[in-house]
């Protein structure tokens, strides 16, 4: 998958961008608060995921301006496409258009346009809450399997309509026997989830070992572990995602309704999963250095990307947001010896802190300008 132009204006402090990328290299240069970040994030959210940085709708809009539109044109294994973003203070809701016809939504971005994103900020995946981690699973997985972007919006929404009955029970305005009906419906949703993130993960921790034994010299192995709030190892092991399983997430929901009631929210299943990392046996979170856990967590990212060359008929494109200066040059050489068939964006302050092999287009980025160095 290569983005063979991109159209920006509005988006934040970006105004009339319009480059036609390298189909390899790209160097995205200037100094900090400029709009580097902001160009990779323009494209992104085309992904049909969330801003990397955590930005809302109406961030994206630059505080004195008025609207703002992202566009890419990429080729696939099939065709040219084109993808395009519009938001406006004085209209209701998003336009997004694919190939010039309006779709509702992002969801069906996600299986259009593929991109694996690196950032400072990714060490969350191995010290911030366990939620990062399963978000991190949940995407990840579901690049390889869009439909599991179905289950995961379904299970969300059952969860929070249990959630919302159980209030309405414990307020007298709802029965406990409806609790069943919704349990039943988790119970579906969710075990498919159960079971992609167990498949996944055991897929990653191969790859995540080998790539951190690389790094470290052979000194450390990192392992990725998945710890399911209602199966056991020996239930993914010995069940399919079937009847049985279901049952078996249908029946833990039952046995702590009297739990969740007390609390008025729901205490069993995915919401409570955890992905486990471990460097030499010790969870990473705890026990980890500040270096081991860089390292840990450029692994985790770029054994997503190898997982996807692995299964997929194409590449994904990659943006490296300020993350290639702080490494040394060894974890240089394995990030793009991973990398290298792939179209890559990368920004920086100074393009002299990248291997002298690292040849491309290289673009300059001043108040949100973007011009490209000839």
């Amino acid at each position: 998958m290569i983005i063979t132009c991109a159209d920006i204006d509005g988006f934040k402090n970006l105004h009339n961008v319009c480059i036609s990328p390298d189909p390899q290299y790209n160097i995205i240069i200037g100094r900090n608060a400029q709009g580097k970040t902001n160009l990779l994030e323009a494209m992104w959210i085309l992904t049909g995921c969330k801003s990397f940085r955590g930005s809302r709708d109406k961030d994206f809009i630059a505080h004195d301006g008025k609207a703002m539109h992202s566009q890419i044109s990429f080729r696939d294994f099939r065709r040219v496409q084109k993808i395009s973003f519009d938001l406006s203070k004085t209209q209701a809701g998003r336009s997004i258009c694919v190939n010039d016809v309006k779709v509702k939504g992002t969801s069906s971005l996600f299986d259009i346009f593929k991109c694996i994103v690196f950032t400072p900020d990714d060490s969350e995946i191995i010290k911030g809450s366990p939620e990062k981690r399963r978000n991190f699973i949940d995407m990840a997985a579901s690049q390889l399997n869009p439909i599991s972007v179905v289950h995961l919006t379904r299970s969300n929404a059952l969860l929070n309509q249990r959630n919302a009955v159980l209030k309405n029970v414990i307020t007298g305005l709802s029965k406990r026997s409806e609790l069943s009906v919704w349990d039943k419906q988790v119970a579906k949703e969710a075990s498919f989830v159960s079971f992609m993130r167990y498949d996944y993960v055991s897929k990653l921790s191969c790859v995540c070992n080998q790539l951190y034994r690389n790094i470290t010299g052979g000194c450390e192995e990192l392992s990725v572990g998945y710890r399911s709030n209602v199966f056991s190892q020996q239930d993914f092991s010995n069940l399919h995602c079937g009847p049985e399983a279901y049952d078996l997430y249908f029946s833990k929901l039952q046995e702590n309704t009297d739990y969740d009631l007390k609390f008025g929210y729901t205490h069993t299943g995915i919401g409570r999963d955890e992905i486990t990392v471990r460097i030499n046996g010790y969870n990473a979170k705890d026990f980890a250095s500040q270096g081991q856990i860089k390292s840990a967590a450029l692994v985790m990212k770029l054994a997503q990307a190898q997982l996807y060359c692995a299964q997929s008929r194409e590449t994904p494109v990659v943006f490296l947001d300020d993350v290639m200066g702080e490494l040394d040059e060894s974890r240089q050489k394995l990030v793009f010896d991973i990398v290298k068939n792939m179209q890559v964006f990368i920004t920086c302050c100074n393009e002299s802190a990248l291997l002298p092999e690292i040849n491309g287009k290289i673009f300059r980025v001043a108040d949100g300008l973007v011009s490209e160095e000839v």
